[in-house]
């Protein structure tokens, strides 16, 4: 994604951009990566076919259509623009395996917890990040991922943000486990500064994100995707072991 002024950054956290934005340009762009060279990971970590899979921010992209061309048969996508959901809704009217929701994802409660095996961002989280309340609303986006997905089911994030702009976040919104992977940015894979990359192989991941840097060098030209898989597990005994603290200090 190659971002633009100031100010139309800040609107890719605005609804009327996005709705715009969709009138203007009806034909599929995919932000990021494309399927195909993301597919060896939602192999890796959703393997199988039948599981219910929910892509946020899905846009006009053919990422979903080539999931189920690659097999997967459950998948709902859902865009805060009704200008893009309605033309999506029309033109996969006929698939059984695509399901397009106008929803905004601060808030989805027409999901029931635990509804999800897998989410997929790719750009969403950083939109939202770009916009007014950026810090509170992508928090509350987060804990909707989090109540959304069934136990040890994935959230895998897409983004620009490198370890030291997102591992926080993610820590502070919820308990997750969180793996590291890195992908070249379009038209990067030709460049001599580039590192060779294996898209499935984890980059080691510090409290801090700073091994990182010792793995890939200063400002790789990469995508980050962080995996985070959801332990309910983690988090009661976190809750138990703060309950027991309260306890002790009473």
């Amino acid at each position: 994604m190659t971002l633009g002024t100031p100010t139309t950054t800040q609107a890719y956290g605005e609804p009327w951009y996005w709705d715009n934005r969709y009138a203007q340009e009806a034909a599929p762009f995919d932000w990021y990566q494309k399927y195909p060279a993301l597919a060896p990971l939602l192999h890796l970590y959703v393997p199988h076919r039948h599981h219910r899979l929910l892509v946020i921010g899905c846009g006009n992209s053919v990422f979903s259509e080539d999931m189920v061309k690659d097999g997967y048969q459950d998948i709902v996508n859902v865009d805060i623009s009704s200008v893009v959901i309605q033309a999506m809704q029309s033109k996969y009217s006929d698939s059984q395996h695509l399901k397009y929701i106008e929803m905004d994802v601060r808030d989805m409660t027409p999901f029931q917890p635990d509804s999800f095996d897998a989410v997929i961002d790719k750009g969403t989280l950083d939109s939202i990040l770009c916009g007014n309340n950026s810090r509170q609303n992508a928090t509350q986006m987060l804990k909707e991922v989090w109540r959304v997905l069934k136990d040890k089911g994935v959230y895998i994030l897409i983004t620009y943000g490198a370890p030291v702009y997102r591992l926080g976040l993610l820590k502070e919104s919820c308990k997750w486990s969180i793996k590291l992977h890195v992908i070249a940015k379009f038209g990067a894979e030709g460049s001599s500064e580039q590192p060779n990359l294996d898209l499935t192989n984890p980059i080691p991941l510090d409290e801090g994100g700073s091994s990182v840097e010792d793995a890939l060098g200063k400002n790789p030209d990469v995508h980050y995707i962080y995996v985070c898989i959801k332990h309910l597990v983690f988090k009661l005994l976190k809750e138990a072991k703060q309950s027991n603290e309260e306890a002790s200090d009473n």
